[in-house]
């Protein structure tokens, strides 16, 4: 178990946290780590001396935003609709997208991750599987195939924030309906696989 964190040291964590997560929101995650450490108050040394890459910075200020994945999942799974269900979790994640630059940039990346990433693939799969066994989505779809519903939806976030913030949604329902099961036709190439999603994952770090 790490050791607790001197009172002073845990105040200047906490300080470049909240600074980097304002400045990420805003302006994405190339903001420079020394305005990081300016906007906190400290020194340069003192944001190496508690993340030493700048992965270990974008992971400390995601951490509540990915745990609230897994609180998401749980709420489409207690809905009675599974289609409803499915689609309230995927609308919930891309609307975390475009309130925040910095979580958007991450999650065009990759696909929605949870700090309990066993449990968030566990019940993001159930999401999944119930929308299937109901007939609503299409038998086909696998939760892999979510991280396409994200990444184009933060593109999408991306070119059009300036002009139209909330376009992302039409674009969201006309994946919907490629993804019912009533449309569905056989797809040219078979999923990923959560191996090959991990790897490219892996390659966008």
């Amino acid at each position: 178990m790490p050791k607790p964190l001197r009172k002073d040291a845990q105040r200047n964590r906490d300080l470049l946290i909240e600074a980097a997560r304002g400045l990420y929101a805003v302006r994405g995650l190339d903001v420079a780590l020394e305005e990081i450490a300016k906007t906190a108050g400290v020194s340069i040394g003192t944001l190496y001396n508690h993340f030493p890459q700048r992965a270990d910075l974008v992971s400390a200020v995601f951490a509540d935003r990915t745990e609230t994945v897994v609180s998401i999942a749980e709420h489409a799974l207690g809905l009675d609709d599974a289609w409803a269900g499915l689609t309230s979790f995927v609308e919930r994640i891309c609307e975390l997208q475009a309130a925040d630059r910095g979580y958007n940039e991450l999650a065009s990346t990759r696909p929605p991750q949870t700090g309990d990433h066993e449990r968030g693939y566990e019940l993001m799969t159930r999401v999944v599987e119930r929308a299937k066994a109901s007939g609503a989505l299409r038998p086909d779809f696998t939760l892999e195939d979510l991280a396409f519903v994200t990444w184009g939806i933060a593109r999408t976030v991306e070119a059009t924030a300036a002009v139209r913030p909330e376009v992302w949604r039409r674009h969201l329902a006309l994946l919907f309906d490629g993804m019912r099961g009533s449309a569905a036709s056989p797809l040219p190439e078979p999923p990923l696989g959560r191996e090959e999603l991990a790897r490219l994952m892996g390659n966008c770090d």
